[in-house]
């Protein structure tokens, strides 16, 4: 079994130029796995989840030394993570700039339909209810169904209130029902 580091003693070894290879090959191991699930869940496709995990520890790799701390480390590689699938959702919108928003997250469901997914007629309807959720709704869900994160976690991940992410997550939730219960 693989030794877990705390976030002080990653970011440490990250700080010192002696080990920090070292430390952010332990980070990588300790959180990649995650990131790229919660990015995944954002994004479905695996090809994108993996570009965007890459883009997102590549901007952790330079701005480890500017981490002041205010937040846990995975804290703030999520909002990373948060930004970088957003970014990349916007691009692939503006690449279809004649397409409508409807038309994109069909894209984004479609191109999802892959080995990890199609078995799963479940899983297929909710990520179907998902692709339909706004993109605030559909982050905060992720975060708190997929990656079962406190509404404090989130509320600092996304700098929002947890009452607003509370309210979200309800309205999610009752679409994701809606829409499930009408197939």
């Amino acid at each position: 079994m693989m030794t877990q580091y705390s976030d002080q003693e990653i970011i440490k070894l990250c700080r010192d130029s002696h080990t920090r290879e070292r430390g952010f090959r332990i980070l990588l191991s300790q959180y990649k796995e995650r990131i790229y699930w919660y990015i995944r869940r954002i994004l479905f496709d695996h090809e994108d989840a993996n570009d965007v995990t890459q883009e997102v520890f590549v901007k952790v790799w330079r701005s480890l030394d500017s981490f002041r701390g205010d937040s846990k480390l995975y804290s703030w590689m999520y909002r990373i993570a948060t930004n970088e699938s957003l970014n990349f959702i916007r691009k692939q919108k503006k690449r279809k700039n004649d397409i409508s928003i409807d038309k994109v997250d069909f894209y984004l469901l479609s191109n999802g339909q892959d080995n990890l997914i199609s078995g799963d007629e479940i899983e297929r309807k909710l990520i179907a209810a998902l692709v339909q959720l706004p993109e605030k709704q559909r982050l905060v869900f992720n975060m708190k169904y997929f990656e079962n994160l406190k509404y404090r976690e989130i509320a600092e991940i996304l700098n929002l209130t947890e009452g607003s992410l509370k309210a979200s997550y309800h309205y999610a939730v009752k679409k994701i029902e809606n829409i499930l219960k009408s197939d």
